[in-house]
């Protein structure tokens, strides 16, 4: 599985383009796929930065996206009072890896019978994610994936460490690879994050290759021009050549 779109919802008429141009790609390669925007990025480095049009106008948004293009959608909830008015909208809740420890914010996610995304804290060991998924199970949710997404590695650098896959898949559940912000260099311009766009490719091939449930991938036609997270996104244009490698190897594995 795939989930994927831009990190913050720019504009309406951008995020339907996006999702329109995944589900066309992945409807040519029988790839399912979430679409994932952010109504709001709650942790920008800066206080300038934009941040997306907040929950009801973002909501409105993701909404037309599922309505419009037939996708499910995922989006990120930062507090309990996000939670019932984004549980009517989103098929998945995120719990961004900020916030992985907050007990309320993630029994409100699990109490609304949702798929909850629980994004390992870029602080964490993988197994110290058993706590979060206990949360979430004692709140009545079934449905959680687990997703890594790049440890600290000194200052301002992430790195992925692949033995936390199949630990945290001894949790009991499905595991996704983040391979776009495990790429983030956290702060490294300054007033914003920076990142390593050229490494996505082989994150994602590695991911496949030692068998990971789903792959998390942040999107953008214009990268460089991207509010939020350019230097770590993929380019749209690049997004159906590896998606049909990431399928053919997946299919060759499961064959072996």
């Amino acid at each position: 599985m795939i989930i994927a779109g831009p990190c913050v919802i720019e504009s309406p008429t951008a995020t339907l383009e996006v999702a329109q141009a995944l589900q066309e790609m992945a409807r040519e390669l029988a790839l399912p796929l979430i679409f994932k925007a952010s109504y709001d990025k709650a942790n920008r480095t800066a206080v300038t930065s934009f941040r997306g049009p907040g929950l009801a106008g973002g909501l409105e948004i993701l909404a037309r996206v599922k309505e419009e293009v037939g996708l499910p959608v995922l989006s990120d909830v930062h507090q309990v009072a996000e939670v019932e008015p984004a549980a009517r909208v989103l098929d998945v809740l995120q719990i961004p890896a900020f916030l992985c420890r907050q007990t309320d914010l993630i029994m409100a996610a699990a109490q609304t019978g949702k798929v909850v995304n629980l994004k390992k804290g870029q602080f964490l060991a993988p197994w110290d994610m058993g706590a979060a998924v206990d949360k979430a199970r004692s709140g009545g949710c079934t449905k959680i994936l687990l997703t890594e997404r790049g440890s600290m590695f000194g200052y301002n650098n992430l790195v992925v460490d692949f033995r936390s896959l199949p630990l945290m898949r001894e949790l009991g559940c499905p595991v996704v690879l983040d391979v776009t912000h495990s790429v983030q260099l956290p702060g490294g311009q300054g007033s914003c994050s920076g990142g390593q766009r050229q490494f996505i490719p082989f994150l994602a091939r590695a991911g496949v290759a030692a068998g990971v449930d789903a792959l998390f991938m942040e999107v953008h036609p214009h990268p460089d021009r991207a509010l939020c997270d350019g230097p770590n996104s993929l380019p749209l244009k690049e997004v159906l050549p590896l998606w049909r490698g990431l399928r053919d190897l997946h299919r060759f594995l499961q064959g072996l």
